[in-house]
Order: C-alpha cells, then structure tokens, then sequence
C-alpha cells in the first residue's frame, strides 16, 4: 500500500485549541503509511474578491497546493454560535475560489471538540453542508464529537480518554482506507 498523506486544519488558531490537540491525537493514533500535517493557516487575510482579482496570497496558494496534493483532509473544529469559526470559514472561501479546485473530490474527515456536552455536534453538520457544496467526500463513520474536551486532554494536550483515542485511531484507519480507495 502507499503512503497516505493527509492534511490537516484545525478550525480553532488558539495555542491550546482542544481541536488542534485532537490533532495531535490523531497524528499518533494514524495507521502505518498515514502522515497526517497540521497547515497552519492564521495569517491567511479575509478573503475579499476585489483583492484576490488583484493577487492571491501566496499563503493560499502555497495551502491549495498542500490540499491537491494530499490524498486526503482532516477538519478539527470547535463550535461557534453553532457554526464555523470565521476563520476556517474564511479558510474554505479562498480555497473554494481556486481553479482548478483543490478540495474537490477529496476523502474528509470531521472531528469537533468541544467543553459543552454535545462536542460540536451542530458545527460538524453545518460544514459538511458546505463541503457538499464543493464536492468533497466526507466520511460518514465514526463521526467523533469530543465532549467536555477540557475533561479528556491533559494542560499538555495529550488525550486520556481511551475511548476518544479508541475513535480516532478508528477514524484514522477509515480516512486512509477512504483515502486509498478514491485514488
């Protein structure tokens, strides 16, 4: 089998983000032949059509050429008023504006934490709402929602739950299978 690359974006730009933890996690947890890489994506301006006609930011380039190259996406968000965050939003927006598109067609998975008890329940169906929209592939199970986060990682960001990492290794293998098998 090849080696998987998967990318990774994390929806909060927060240093000790429980979704960038859950990351981590995931990156640990991934089968042999996965890479996972985390994109750091925080200096990526608003999107504006007026500036983009004019130049796109070499950040978002450099980030779309990441996504077309990769055999696959890993999302980790939290939930903000039960949607996005404005920045993996805006994230989406420049990436759904390049030629060719680099997100279609791409195996995704989803992972939110959350400190609330649903775990970002709501902003995982909204963004698969939108990457329908863009054609790309979300993977249906497991769905992992990371509930009262602030309980299952340690203040170094590492994951105690057994269950949670049980589900993400989970997740992991199936990305990489999905992955694989869409090539």
């Amino acid at each position: 089998m090849k080696k998987t690359k998967i990318i990774a974006f994390s929806g909060s730009l927060r240093a000790a983000s429980f979704n960038t933890f859950a990351i981590k996690a995931a990156q640990q947890l991934a089968p042999a032949g996965c890479e996972i890489e985390l994109i750091n994506y925080a200096d990526l301006p608003l999107y504006n059509q007026d500036e983009a006609d004019v130049e796109t930011p070499a950040l978002l380039l450099a980030i779309a050429e990441k996504v077309r190259a990769a055999d696959g996406i890993l999302f980790a968000t939290p939930e903000y008023n039960y949607s996005l965050p404005g920045a993996l939003k805006n994230l989406i927006d420049w990436l759904s504006r390049q030629a060719p598109q680099p997100l279609a067609g791409k195996p995704t998975a989803i992972i939110s934490a959350s400190m609330g008890m649903l775990g970002g329940a709501r902003v995982q169906y909204h963004l698969r709402q939108i990457l329908v929209c863009l054609d790309v592939h979300v993977l249906n199970k497991p769905e992992i929602m990371i509930g009262q986060a602030h309980e299952k990682f340690d203040a170094q960001g590492q994951l105690l739950d057994e269950t949670t990492n049980t589900l993400i290794a989970t997740q992991m293998q199936a990305l990489c299978a999905f992955s694989q098998q869409l090539d």
